[in-house]
């Protein structure tokens, strides 16, 4: 008889899955928020304490802490429209109209984002009840404690970093890329059909696809380590996981052109192999170096260590040095068959290129400059977006140093 599934121990098996997190954190914190108002709000069931907790608490602080603050902003304004509304002119059909265009429109140009349907809600509510002022300022603190709830649950309750799990997400992104270069490889000496040359095409085409689902993962990462406590190198980490994935994701786009350049040399000859038997071998060889430099590259930007990190920056640097060198070779049988039988030398040359520029992607050197130019734009924008506050800083430190050199001028 097969073994029962336990639903608690496959509870504990998923207790990293931003699913599980995230139903387990806020139906946690709607709870909490719903006892906190049952003794601060003097509505009989003050169910918006808890539906705000539930609707801010996310699986990241940041996300949190914007959600909560964009959602009490929306009710404040709704409450406020439906106040000046109901002092004017009361609830109507034509009043209900201009309620709801009011919000809508406080809504946008007050950028409460995602929540601009919340402020017209808020407004029509209020509007509808008897003793509006009563009924809004409750319905104001029971948003504050939800929203304070929600905030105070992530703050003391940290939520887990996300990197490892974007970190996989690009790792299985590499391995798939390597299997397919393994397989075009294998492929190049033999009769190719065009429907499997097709089929590859595909196949890269829904590596291509899967990009968008590789980079949810990656912003959820990013979403992580902003504000949290237990990260002390979240820019850094950001940044490389970032440009590692733009890598990739530019490397894919090339591989599916790649596959492209194959199928079409696969309907031009239909009747013989690709390349002739030496080509093929040194094609082979060099896509089997690629796929390895390929797997080597998630794996540096990927890693925290920093052991393994060395190991990976080796042996990426030692994979494109044979890469480069099976390119050559292979480029210098191309030329010679190519002079013997020019037919789809077009093609020939197409596939030098794409391979060229996979290379020059995963350069070491390239890498190194790419992410010192990430680094340095997202210094300057944080820097930017508090301009205010470095300024106030250097004042600061400017009236320091002048009390320190007129102390030491009277000493």
């Amino acid at each position: 008889m097969p073994d029962v599934p336990d639903p608690v121990a496959e509870l504990v098996k998923r207790r990293h899955d931003p699913v599980v997190v995230q139903t387990v954190r806020s139906t946690a914190a709607a709870t909490i928020a719903y006892v906190v108002a049952l003794e601060l709000s003097k509505e009989p069931a003050p169910l918006t304490a808890p539906l705000t907790a539930l609707l801010v608490v996310q699986v990241t602080l940041y996300a949190t802490l914007t959600r909560s603050l964009r959602r009490v902003e929306a009710v404040i304004v709704g409450v406020l429209i439906a106040v000046a509304f109901s002092v004017l002119v009361g609830l109507t059909w034509w009043s209900l109209c201009l309620i709801i265009l009011a919000a809508q429109t406080a809504g946008y140009l007050t950028r409460v984002g995602d929540w601009v349907q919340e402020v017209a809600i808020s407004a029509m509510l209020v509007l509808g009840v008897t003793q509006v002022t009563t009924y809004a300022w409750d319905r104001v603190l029971e948003t504050l404690i939800g929203a304070g709830v929600g905030m105070a649950f992530n703050f003391f309750l940290a939520p887990p970093v996300w990197v490892e799990t974007a970190g996989k997400s690009i790792e299985d992104l590499a391995r798939r890329m390597r299997q397919l270069m393994l397989h075009i490889g294998q492929e190049l000496g033999s009769q190719m059909a065009v429907d499997r040359a097709a089929a590859r095409l595909y196949e890269a085409r829904r590596l291509d696809h899967d990009i968008t689902q590789v980079d949810a993962a990656l912003r959820q990462a990013e979403d992580s380590v902003r504000l949290n406590p237990r990260v002390k190198e979240g820019l850094l980490y950001r940044v490389v996981l970032r440009t590692g994935l733009d890598t990739l994701e530019i490397c894919t786009v090339i591989l599916r052109v790649m596959t492209r350049t194959l199928t079409d040399l696969a309907k031009a000859r239909t009747e013989e192999p690709l390349f002739p038997p030496e080509v093929a071998e040194a094609l082979k060889d060099l896509f089997v170096h690629l796929a390895a430099a390929v797997e080597s590259f998630a794996v540096l930007v990927t890693t925290q260590v920093s052991a393994n990190a060395e190991e990976a920056e080796s042996r990426l640097s030692s994979e494109l040095v044979k890469a480069h060198a099976s390119r050559d070779r292979g480029a210098d049988l191309l030329l010679r068959r190519v002079q013997e039988h020019p037919r789809q030398w077009q093609l020939h040359g197409a596939l030098l290129a794409e391979i060229d520029r996979i290379l020059d992607e995963l350069d070491m050197e390239q890498r190194s400059k790419r992410l010192m130019e990430e680094l340095d734009r997202s210094t300057r924008e944080k820097r930017e977006r508090f301009l205010f506050l470095h300024k106030i800083q250097r004042r600061i430190r400017r009236w320091i140093r002048r009390d320190r050199k007129d102390g030491s001028t009277a000493g």
